[in-house]
């Protein structure tokens, strides 16, 4: 459902004159052009509205070389304190910092569990979980952890309270595997996994701590598993010596503890993030602080106009970046009232998350393409007996949205009458680099665009050789460095080099085509390597292609994505299979479970087409491109380095023939 390069309707245009900080194209590439005269002086103006332990010597530095960049360099600061001390201090301790709501409901649709923290209330319970961290675990500033919770409050807890000790975290989404977490720990080489006994997601009991388990089988260096009492299941199963209840840690820890945040490096990480690849293992992206928060801090106010009135949803997990970036650490470094969701967006009724919009009157709505064209699927009666007056700005991330999406939303949670910006980053970037940014200077909207660049962000549009290039299809560019940017892959700075530099020396790669408009809008496109984008997040094709190599019937493996009207992409696999090995329906069931299993069911593909042999280049790559064009019946383009070209005829055959088997099945 991505925007093609054919029907891109650069004309639309949406001018919302009553916006107070409306303006005109021109004007803004102005204010854009100043910002990137001096980059170092832009965003040092930025980093100066925030709470610094001791200013910086250097704003940025090349280290040792490019692209090892480095943020205000010399600077001190501390996550924790800007996002709950900064508040406590002031007016805002006893304002609401989450609403937390629980997936469980009564028959009338009204919530069973509701929980609401002040800043005062989260200032206390940081406090507590850093001083039981620090005095019971052992663990000290650049340790590194492993969280793998639910959507509940005390993920964005102890997230900050690591972060007040100076401990690097990495947040593994409670779907994945127990394969997928044993990967990130032993990569990250964790000492202490946080986790919960279970959690809610779509009526069923989800059972978190045995994932944990299994994972753990083998991994010898861990030395202690949290875990928290989020369904109070009697029969959890516990190590002793290594497993500890999260209620026990904090049992004769006061409520008025105290514990001195650490005076953070800017350059020191603050978590780890984990994120697909298009070849090999997944990349574990470091986030440095200083940067990090001064992007959150400039985006917050330019991309969602936050105010002290606002009730602000972003409607993402903390698992992936998304939550991270636009859960925790900015909104609550801004002393928003945010918040909270547990469960499935449709459950118990698709009108789950409309309830949840008008209960606490939320004004600035952050979702996903994916989540849109979902509840377009359900039909207007869901969304037409619901109050949105109190929404006043719409953002959407994780891929690109269809203007047919885009006017939907517009129309139903908008109003037909508030901005609404498609924003573009990655895990990669830290924030939102591409955007409407209502907060600063509202430029006309164009339904399906992700905008112009923000200020102090250098993104292009460049053909193959690196030129730029405008009213065409390219490969999406920064080109100059910006607070917030990855620092480097965990452990292997030369796989961050080859992976986001190589491609364009001095510029980022960001993997994505684009097309920048007439106006200088930006229209992402979608990937342009391997990775596929379901339902906004990124699933490497190794990743895939691995976990069904290591059933005992498959040979060998290529997945590649085609679009889906609701999921944006979906993978599909063409499956050889071991010699004597026969295809067959109870097959195709037994591998898409086995996926599932192995990485979890938004890895699912959603075909399996057996074929002989893959298509392959005479050096042994598999050529992905081909199977892609097979699948969308697109002509093949250049096959001059295919090895065998029976092979595409093959592949041809056999997804016709598991097309009209499907079609006959209705």
């Amino acid at each position: 459902m991505s925007i093609s390069e054919e029907n891109l309707p650069y004309k639309e245009k949406i001018e919302l004159k009553s916006w107070p900080n409306s303006t005109d194209i021109d004007s803004y590439r102005k204010m854009h052009g100043k910002s990137l005269e001096n980059i170092e002086e832009h965003w040092a103006n930025v980093a100066k509205e925030l709470d610094w332990f001791k200013p910086w010597d250097k704003v940025l530095v090349a280290d040792p070389q490019p692209p090892f960049y480095k943020w205000f360099v010399g600077g001190k600061l501390n996550a924790s304190y800007l996002a709950v001390d900064r508040h406590a201090n002031t007016w805002r301790r006893n304002k609401l910092a989450i609403i937390w709501e629980g997936e469980p409901t009564d028959s009338s649709g009204n919530p069973l569990e509701v929980r609401k923290l002040t800043y005062y209330d989260l200032y206390r319970e940081v406090n507590r979980l850093a001083y039981a961290i620090r005095s019971k675990l052992g663990l000290r500033k650049g340790d590194t952890v492993t969280i793998y919770l639910p959507m509940i409050p005390e993920l964005p807890i102890l997230m900050l309270a690591l972060a007040r000790l100076g401990v690097i975290f990495s947040v593994v989404f409670s779907g994945f595997s127990a394969q997928a977490l044993a990967d990130r720990v032993m990569d990250a080489k964790s000492k202490v996994i946080f986790t919960a006994d279970a959690f809610w997601r779509r009526g069923k009991v989800v059972r978190l701590k045995e994932v944990v388990d299994e994972a753990l089988k083998g991994i010898q260096f861990v030395e202690k598993v949290v875990v928290f009492r989020r369904m109070g299941l009697k029969d959890t199963p516990m190590v002793n010596g290594r497993d500890i209840w999260w209620d026990e840690l904090l049992s004769d820890v006061p409520m008025n503890t105290y514990v001195k945040p650490e005076e953070i490096e800017s350059e020191h990480p603050l978590y780890i993030l984990y994120t697909s690849g298009t070849t090999g293992k997944p990349k574990g992206i470091v986030h440095d602080t200083g940067g990090y928060m001064t992007l959150l801090h400039a985006t917050m106010k330019w991309v969602f106009d936050i105010k002290d009135t606002d009730v602000y949803w972003c409607t993402a997990d903390i698992g992936w970046v998304t939550g991270h970036s636009y859960i925790v650490f900015g909104p609550l470094m801004e002393g928003v009232t945010e918040v909270m969701y547990e469960g499935a967006p449709d459950y118990p009724t698709p009108d789950r998350w409309w309830r949840i919009v008008e209960r606490y009157g939320v004004t600035i709505l952050y979702t996903s393409p994916t989540a849109i064209r979902t509840f377009m699927r359900y039909g207007d009666d869901w969304v037409k007996g619901h109050d949105f007056s109190t929404i006043r700005i719409l953002h959407s991330v994780g891929e690109p949205i269809n203007p047919e999406a885009w006017k939907w939303a517009w129309k139903w949670l908008g109003r037909g009458s508030v901005p609404f910006g498609s924003t573009w980053w990655m895990t990669e970037t830290g924030g939102i680099l591409i955007s409407h940014a209502p907060g600063l200077a509202l430029i006309p909207l164009k339904p399906g665009t992700n905008g112009l660049p923000l200020p102090g962000i250098d993104a292009d549009v460049v053909d193959d050789e690196g030129k730029p290039v405008q009213g065409k299809r390219g490969y999406l560019v920064i080109k100059k460095p910006w607070p917030g940017m990855l620092m480097t892959i965990w452990g292997d700075p030369n796989r961050y080099i080859q992976v986001y530099w190589s491609r364009f020396p001095g510029m980022y790669y960001a993997g994505d085509w684009a097309i920048k408009d007439e106006d200088g809008y930006i229209w992402v496109l979608g990937r342009a390597d391997e990775v596929i984008k379901v339902s906004g997040h990124r699933l490497g094709t190794y990743e895939i292609e691995s976990a069904l190599v290591s059933h005992k019937a498959v040979a060998e493996s290529a997945v590649v994505g085609v679009p889906d009207p609701v999921r944006g992409e979906v993978p599909v696999a063409f499956v050889v299979l071991k010699s004597g090995v026969n295809p067959s329906q109870e097959l195709v069931k037994e591998l898409r479970n086995w996926v599932r299993t192995a990485i979890g069911p938004i890895a699912e593909p959603a075909n399996i087409v057996f074929v002989s042999k893959l298509p392959k280049t005479r050096s042994g790559k598999i050529m992905r491109r081909l199977l892609k064009q097979v699948l969308m019946k697109q002509p093949l383009g250049d096959t001059t380095t295919l090895e065998d070209e029976t092979s595409i005829d093959e592949a041809k055959k056999a997804y016709e023939e598991l097309a009209r088997e499907l079609n006959q099945q209705g």
